[in-house]
C-alpha cells in the first residue's frame, strides 16, 4: 500500500484545490449540456440531424471563441472569462427552452451560444491547470477531477431521468408538455450552478497569460504530431456527445431509461480513474491512452454489430470506460508538450492552446461530417450504426501516432538538457579564466 500513496492533495497549490472545486461544481452541468439538450431536441423532432447540426454549431462557435478569448485576455481577468463561459452554459440552454418550434436557425443560435461556452470555459481551463500543476501531478489531477466528473455523471442522468418521467407515466402516453416543463425547471437549477461555481472560482489566485503575440502558423515538428492526436481525437467528439442519447431515444423513448444506461459502470469508471491517477506516472501514459482507444473502438464494433437494446447497453458502459481513461492519458501529454515547446520556441503557451482547439475543430467537422453524409445519402440508422465504427477504427492510429510523439518528445527533452549542460559549462569555464 506505501506506493498507492504517491502523489496527494498537499502536492496541489490552494488555487488549484480551488480549480478542482470549481470543476467539481460545474461537473453537475455537464451531463446535462452531454445528454440531455440532444435528448430534448430528439423528443421535440425526431430528427437526428438537427442534433448533429446543433453539435456543428457549437464545434463552430468554441474554435472562434478560443481565437477571440486570446485576444481578451489582454484586458479581461480570466477569472471573469472563465466565469463567462460557465454562465453562458445556462444562457443557451435558457434560449433553446424559449424556443417556440425546434428550427434549424434556432438550433444553430443555441450551439453557438453554447459553443461560445465552451471556447471561453476550456480555453482558460487548459491554460489554468498548465499554470497551476506540474507535469508529475497531472496524472492525479486528471484521475481526481475525473473521478469527481464520473461520480457526479452517474447520479445526474438517474436524477434527471426520474424527474422527468416521475408523474408522467401513466395510462397512454407521456405529456409531451409535461417532460418539458420538467426540462424548463433543470435549465433554471443548471444556470443557479453556474453561478455558484462561478462565485467559489473567485477565491482563488490566478495569473493571466503574457501579453504576447498567440496567433501562429508554422510549430515544431512535435507539435504537428499532437496536432494528428487532435484531429483524431475531435473525429470522435464530432457526434460522440450527441451519439449516446440520439441511440437511447431510438431504442428506449425514454429520459428515464437514458438516465439509467448512463449510470451503467460508471461507479467502477470512476473508480478505476482515481486509482490510476494516485499511482500511475508519466511513463505509463501510453499504455493507458492505448487502453482508452482499444474501448472505445469495442464500444462502436458492438454497437454496430447488434444495433439493439443489447448492443446500446454495451455501447454505453464501454465508453464510460474509454473516454476517462482517454483523457487522464490525453491531457498531461498535450500539457507537457506545450511546457516544452513553449520554452524552446519562447512562445505564450496559450498559442498552443488555441492552435490546439482548430485541430480538434478539423476533427469534429469530419466526424460530424461523416455521420450526415451517411445519413443524407443513405439512411440515419445506417449513419448511426456504422460511423461510430469508422471513427473507432480510425481512432486506433492515435496509438501509432502517441507512441512516436512521446518517443521524439524524450529525444528533444535530452537534446535541450544536453544543451543547457553544455552552456552552463561554458559558462563555468568563462568564470574560471576571468577568475585567473
Amino acid at each position: 500500500m506505501g506506493k498507492l500513496a504517491g502523489v496527494g492533495l498537499k502536492d496541489f497549490t490552494r488555487s488549484a484545490k480551488i480549480l478542482i472545486l470549481t470543476n467539481t461544481i460545474y461537473a453537475f452541468v455537464l451531463p446535462v449540456i452531454d445528454i440531455f439538450v440532444a435528448s430534448y431536441i430528439m423528443r421535440n423532432s425526431d430528427d437526428p440531424s438537427k442534433v448533429i447540426l446543433y453539435q456543428l454549431a457549437i464545434y463552430v462557435g468554441i474554435p472562434i471563441t478560443f481565437f477571440i478569448n486570446g485576444y481578451l485576455l489582454n484586458t479581461i481577468n480570466i477569472k471573469r472569462l472563465f466565469s463567462l463561459g460557465m454562465l453562458l452554459s445556462g444562457v443557451s440552454m435558457v434560449f433553446m427552452m424559449s424556443l417556440d418550434e425546434i428550427n434549424y436557425t434556432g438550433i444553430a443560435v443555441a450551439g453557438l451560444i453554447m459553443g461560445m461556452s465552451f471556447g471561453l470555459y476550456w480555453a482558460n481551463r487548459d491554460y489554468l491547470v498548465l499554470a497551476t500543476t506540474k507535469d508529475k501531478t497531472r496524472n492525479f489531477y486528471y484521475g481526481l477531477e475525473t473521478f469527481l466528473y464520473t461520480i457526479i455523471a452517474s447520479i445526474v442522468p438517474v436524477m434527471i431521468g426520474w424527474f422527468l418521467m416521475s408523474g408522467n407515466e401513466g395510462e397512454g402516453e407521456i405529456s409531451n408538455d409535461a417532460v418539458n416543463s420538467g426540462y424548463r425547471v433543470i435549465t433554471m437549477i443548471v444556470f443557479g450552478i453556474t453561478i455558484l461555481a462561478s462565485i467559489v472560482f473567485h477565491f482563488g489566485t490566478y495569473e493571466k497569460p503574457k501579453s504576447e503575440k498567440f496567433l501562429y502558423f508554422t510549430f515544431h515538428k512535435l507539435w504537428k504530431k499532437m496536432l494528428q492526436l487532435a484531429v483524431l481525437k475531435g473525429l470522435a467528439q464530432g457526434f460522440i456527445v450527441t451519439a449516446p442519447a440520439m441511440l437511447m431515444m431510438k431504442f428506449f423513448h425514454s429520459e428515464g431509461a437514458l438516465g439509467s444506461a448512463i449510470s451503467i459502470g460508471a461507479v467502477i469508471a470512476a473508480v478505476i480513474m482515481l486509482v490510476l491517477g494516485k499511482i500511475s506516472k508519466p511513463k505509463h501514459r501510453l499504455m493507458i491512452f492505448s487502453v482508452g482507444l482499444v474501448s472505445f473502438f469495442l464500444a462502436s464494433f458492438f454497437n454496430g454489430l447488434l444495433f439493439n437494446t443489447t448492443g446500446v447497453i454495451i455501447f454505453m458502459f464501454l465508453l464510460l470506460i474509454s473516454r476517462p481513461v482517454l483523457d487522464i492519458a490525453y491531457f498531461p501529454i498535450q500539457l507537457k508538450v506545450i511546457d516544452l515547446l513553449s520554452s524552446i520556441e519562447n512562445r505564450n503557451e496559450f498559442s498552443y492552446i488555441l492552435n490546439h482547439e482548430f485541430g480538434l475543430f478539423v476533427g469534429r467537422f469530419l466526424g460530424a461530417g461523416t455521420f450526415l453524409v451517411i445519413a443524407f445519402y443513405v439512411n440515419t440508422d445506417i449513419a448511426l450504426r456504422y460511423a461510430l465504427l469508422i471513427i473507432g477504427v480510425l481512432q486506433l492510429l492515435s496509438i501509432i501516432i502517441a507512441k512516436q510523439l512521446l518517443k521524439q518528445q524524450e529525444t528533444l527533452e535530452n537534446e535541450t538538457l544536453a544543451t543547457k549542460n553544455e552552456i552552463a559549462q561554458s559558462t563555468d569555464s568563462i568564470d574560471t579564466i576571468t577568475v585567473q
